[in-house]
């Protein structure tokens, strides 16, 4: 038998048999720990979600509030190991078939048994291309045999390679091999749905009237723009030890609210913290300030099908005048890395060469950047002028000020800040609607990949319209790399190649900070992928 943290390893090394069973993974009490009486927990959110449908939506904020209420095949530890959920145990011996054996007490919500044809249901509806799902191309990603072409619509989504071989088998087949594939089955898009109850409420059955989920928990109450209510979902297959009896989410935009609200008492966990109180909570709070590594990276996308930033000579130049030590130390100033590279520095095995203007001073950057600009034509007598997109925050309000004024100062660019609700700046950044747009990338799995397939040409979530034959055909060798060396070096070409096209401007690699209340027990200092199930965690007596 394997341990949760050996299973992960063996993941990624080998194409190799590995299977196990637990008895559990939900709230771990430290013995001698006293629970509060009251097991309720109210986490701030960030904005409110655009849906809780996992086929219908693509952010943060709804993967928090869906992992809660539905269960994919795999979960992930404290550690950001792979453990089991709705599958006890997998297996594969080549990487590109996958069997996977499902728990037969796992139940939906409503008391229905929960098998392996829900899965493939699921499956099959988040690659139709009648669902429209934002995230398909994460299927694309997987390789699953035929989801590239039912995604374009030359096959239909029945002839996806998943399948229930039985109630409690899934068979899934990959075109390539891919020895991080398990890993990749914990993405939202990978929830499996309710056939009965999204067949008969349409688009309304994530209303809570309707809701039926697997998760540990079930919606009670949805408040648009208010809050998301939570409680116990009786029929979960680790009820019995799940600790915290209410969960409710806040989608509390503004960062300075979020820690106002925490410091109140009315917030047991905000979203993030607030940059420029940083500094005074860790004086005032440091038993409640948390600061973790976060798998993600923060950039400025620019719309390259549209001029001027169609010239990479524009967008080098934008690039080139962002001072990005000032930005992490001065705007942000948490911990987080200056960025030159778009994929998170800390991500697993990942290896790039350091850009050349990574190695200049920021005189020098920002010399170069005048300089292209001007070949363009740009300058004082003709200042280039464009509209920089960010959705609600503060935060990204005061990265949006600053930059805008480095831009300024450096190349005499007039900027005009726009900012929009995170639904229709969505909506906007995906139709192209935009010169200049705020963005960050949150790793789906910890591999490069999980980055790098974001600038593919062929990705739904290419924002920026970055079309490059040479990116493709390294990121296409990596995927079809059987050795590890070789991928990794298609990774590096890929990563040379934004460099030399800058399709966007990388501007810093995140940590999370946030304040948790020192009664919140379970609380992981080790998930770079801030995967945090409620049900993992517990509210200690004072």
């Amino acid at each position: 038998m394997k341990t949760a943290k050996t299973l992960a390893a063996s993941l990624v090394s080998a194409a190799i048999l590995s299977s196990f069973t637990t008895a559990s993974f939900a709230a771990d009490v430290p013995a001698g720990v006293k629970l509060a009486p009251v097991q309720e927990l109210v986490r701030g959110n960030g904005t409110e979600p655009a849906s809780l449908d996992p086929h219908k939506t693509e952010g943060v904020p709804e993967s928090n509030v869906i992992r809660e209420l539905l269960e994919g095949l795999v979960n992930q530890d404290g550690d950001g190991n792979l453990v089991p959920g709705v599958a006890e145990s997998w297996e594969t011996e080549d990487n590109l078939t996958f069997v996977f054996h499902l728990r037969k007490d796992a139940k939906w919500s409503n008391g229905d048994a929960l098998t392996a044809h829900d899965f493939e249901y699921s499956f099959k509806r988040a690659v139709d291309p009648k669902t429209a799902a934002p995230y398909s191309w994460y299927l694309e990603m997987t390789t699953m045999v035929n989801a590239a072409d039912i995604i374009n619509g030359k096959k239909d989504a029945s002839e996806l390679a998943v399948k229930a071989l039985d109630d409690y088998t899934l068979e899934i087949k990959l075109e390539q091999a891919l020895p991080y594939f398990v890993a990749m089955t914990s993405h939202t898009t990978l929830k499996p749905v309710h056939k009965a109850t999204v067949e008969k409420f349409g688009d309304k059955w994530t209303l809570p009237a309707n809701f039926v989920g697997n998760g540990a928990y079930k919606v009670s109450e949805w408040v648009v723009n208010e809050k998301i209510v939570m409680e116990r979902n009786e029929n979960y297959w680790d009820n019995d030890k799940t600790v915290i009896n209410k969960v409710t989410y806040l989608p509390i935009e503004n960062q300075v609210t979020d820690m106002n609200r925490f410091l109140a008492g009315e917030i047991d966990m905000t979203y993030e913290m607030a940059n420029e109180h940083f500094k005074r909570m860790q004086k005032e709070q440091p038993d409640s300030l948390k600061v973790t590594p976060y798998l993600c990276s923060y950039y400025y996308g620019f719309n390259n099908k549209k001029a001027p930033f169609d010239d990479v000579r524009v967008r080098k130049a934008l690039s080139y005048a962002i001072d990005r030590d000032a930005v992490a130390k001065f705007i942000v100033g948490k911990g987080e890395l200056p960025a030159y590279n778009f994929a998170h520095q800390k991500v697993a095995g990942l290896q790039v060469d350091t850009p050349d203007y990574a190695t200049w001073s920021q005189k020098e950057r920002n010399a170069k950047a005048a300089e292209l600009l001007a070949e363009v034509g740009y300058g004082k007598d003709k200042p280039l002028e464009f509209t920089l997109l960010y959705n609600t925050s503060e935060n990204h309000k005061k990265i949006a000020i600053a930059v805008a004024s480095m831009w300024k100062k450096t190349l005499g660019v007039k900027v005009n800040l726009e900012n929009q609700e995170w639904k229709t700046f969505l909506d906007n950044r995906r139709n192209g609607n935009y010169d200049v747009t705020r963005a960050g990338w949150c790793g789906d799995y910890n591999e490069a990949s999980t980055f790098l397939s974001l600038m593919q040409s062929n990705n739904g979530n290419n924002d920026q319209f970055y079309n490059s034959p040479a990116y493709d055909g390294f990121m296409n060798a990596a995927m079809s790399a059987v050795d590890d060396a070789v991928r990794g070096d298609n990774y590096r070409q890929a990563e040379a190649q934004l460099a030399q096209d800058m399709p966007l401007a990388p501007i810093y690699h995140y940590v999370n900070a946030r304040l948790v209340k020192p009664t919140v027990g379970g609380y992981p200092m080790n998930n770079a992928e801030d995967k945090i199930y409620t049900k993992d965690l517990y509210i200690i007596a004072k």
